[in-house]
């Protein structure tokens, strides 16, 4: 039977009208109709990822709820292909149901003020401990740009755990527990007057050894089915025609004739269709997905995204002159989601910035395109042999 079949039949034993959301979804997880391409028992059905469409297809037509996937897509998009793959049955078996139905949020401790585009020297450090609390690690260090820190009960964090090899090797990939002692969330205020982004500060904060993803020493393996994963949720998303901002801009043309020229006729339609020519190569990639590992390739979608919604919330500003100068409102908030259709052109506008920065630099993606997808020589990199403990700090 199709997955789609499956999922009408769970529809005439489940009305989404009669059942608490959170029970549908914990039904639906357990049905195997959460991610279709999981396996068995774990949210999946070991088919096909493609199949999945036509399962939702089939519970948005029966306004079924949905797990609000904007609000918990770092550990949709990030956390659960990188359990998946390197996590214990323990592991996935407690971590990937609560994920999906939305009762438990994730965010990602990556980045570091000193350890940035080049990620891997991050210096945040996590020691051996053993005592009556059992096998662990004590951790200490900053991470910075956190989305969701302010609302998530898990983290996925990697942490150096032998400064004395080369900074690519000597770091552990760890789950961290958001509510632990010493985890300090700080919001980081940005340009568009809101703090979607954190500062985290650990201190002495204790992670069982149960709770590490992978072998100790080999975290940047790990990180890096985050890190393609995350590259392919922003920039190979399923959206239809015109969604996002090029439908906002659209639109707008539409609607407003008195706003159009032919400068920015031209400038429309050039952007229209590459906007249209990324939807396309976006579906094309999901296809081509292996569960949980993607390639290099995820880097150019998410390259394209950038640049485009930076192009297109420009162009925006453009056609509504003066009036793109007004701002919703500059109220210091911590908001759950990111909403670029639903807000004004100058939020839209100054949150893009951000977008050629966030889930890999622009500049670091450009040199992976290079060297893992054409083939060309890799950068010299002079400290690539070098300790951690005895590169410049």
């Amino acid at each position: 039977m199709k997955p789609a079949d499956l999922a009408k039949e769970f529809l005439a034993a489940h009305d989404p009208n009669a059942l608490d959301p959170l029970d549908f979804l914990r039904a639906r997880f357990d049905a195997g109709l959460a991610w279709v391409q999981f396996p068995e028992g774990l949210g999946g059905l070991g088919l096909p990822r493609e199949e999945q469409a036509g399962v939702e297809e089939v519970f948005a037509a029966a306004g079924a709820p949905d797990n609000n996937p904007r609000r918990i897509g770092i550990g949709l998009g990030m956390a659960a292909p990188t359990i998946l793959r390197h996590g214990t049955d323990e592991q996935r078996r407690r971590w990937l149901r609560p994920l999906w139905t939305g009762e438990e949020v994730w965010c990602q401790l990556f980045s570091e003020p000193g350890a940035g585009s080049d990620l891997a020297g991050l210096a945040t450090r996590a020691v051996r401990a053993s005592d009556s609390d059992g096998d662990g690690w004590v951790v200490d260090g900053q991470k910075v740009w956190t989305s969701m820190a302010h609302e998530a009960r898990w983290a996925i964090l990697i942490a150096r755990t032998d400064p004395a090899v080369p900074k690519h090797r000597g770091i552990t990939y760890f789950v961290l527990d958001m509510t632990a002692p010493g985890v300090e969330v700080r919001p980081l205020r940005q340009a568009t007057g809101e703090a979607e982004f954190n500062e985290v500060f650990l201190t002495g904060v204790r992670i069982p050894d149960t709770d590490r993803l992978g072998a100790v020493g080999e975290g940047w393996a790990v990180a890096q089915t985050t890190l393609m994963n995350e590259r392919v949720a922003i920039g190979g998303g399923a959206a239809p025609r015109e969604g996002g901002v090029i439908g906002v801009v659209a639109d707008l043309w539409r609607e407003r004739p008195e706003l159009r020229t032919p400068a920015l006729h031209d400038a429309l339609l050039r952007l229209w269709v590459d906007a249209e020519a990324a939807r396309l190569t976006g579906t094309r990639l999901r296809q081509q997905l292996a569960v949980g590992q993607p390639g290099p390739e995820g880097s150019a979608g998410k390259l394209l995204f950038a640049r485009l919604n930076q192009e297109i919330s420009g162009l925006e500003l453009d056609l509504l002159g003066e009036e793109a100068l007004r701002h919703d409102e500059w109220t210091m908030r911590r908001p759950t989601v990111v909403d670029f259709a639903g807000r004004t052109a100058g939020y839209r506008y100054l949150r893009a910035k951000g977008n050629s920065i966030e889930g890999g630099t622009s500049e670091i993606l450009r040199n992976i395109v290079a060297e893992r997808v054409l083939g060309l020589p890799p950068e010299h990199r002079l400290d690539k042999d070098v300790a951690w403990k005895d590169l410049p700090k």
